[in-house]
């Protein structure tokens, strides 16, 4: 069968609907949003770690998160340890060639450190992290920054998770269908 034919037959089975787990990841990155309204802080850290900490079930939300939560510790740390070595060359950044040696070092110590810890679904979050601190942040903030994001990204997967956890997908059908018998009940 081709590449082609796939495609088409994936594309006429496919009808939009509304899942479990589309609703429990706006409940979780609406709820996350919320709490970092009430307390006065940016959300989109910890509303994209909601949206990547939920999956189909509690092993995949698990797994997502953890990627997500582990590669923002990972590059971050490695962020935090190399920025200062740059700025007591650059005190007051800017010097381009030398964020490149920065970078470089940095992924490969990603790399090592995330199949170190035996998590290599870090790497693209954590390398995500590290560009942004190394290329991104202001050298007065980059400390707090690093420090920001893994806590909003741990908030975020660990709501999440917890949504996960306490709605699993048997729980919810049962409580569907109970509903559903109350109504047709009800109507007779």
């Amino acid at each position: 069968m081709s590449d082609l034919q796939t495609k088409q037959e994936t594309q006429v089975k496919f009808r939009p609907h509304i899942g479990m787990r589309n609703m429990k990841t706006a409940i979780s990155a609406t709820l996350v949003a919320f709490l970092y309204f009430l307390i006065k802080r940016n959300p989109t850290f910890a509303c994209i770690g909601a949206v990547f900490g939920m999956g189909r079930d509690m092993e995949d939300s698990k797994l997502n998160g953890g990627n997500r939560l582990f590669g923002t510790i990972f590059g971050g740390v490695i962020g935090m340890l190399l920025f200062p070595v740059y700025t007591l060359f650059y005190p007051d950044g800017g010097h381009h060639m030398l964020l490149l040696v920065f970078i470089f070092v940095g992924i490969i110590l990603l790399v090592l450190t995330s199949l170190f810890f035996q998590w290599p679904g870090a790497i693209q979050p954590g390398g995500v992290v590290l560009c942004i601190i190394l290329l991104n942040t202001p050298v007065d903030t980059y400390m707090s920054y690093s420090l920001n994001r893994i806590l909003d990204t741990a908030v975020g997967v660990i709501v999440s998770i917890l949504i996960n956890y306490w709605s699993p997908r048997e729980r919810v059908v049962h409580i569907l269908q109970k509903m559903r018998l109350r109504k047709l009940e009800d109507k007779e």
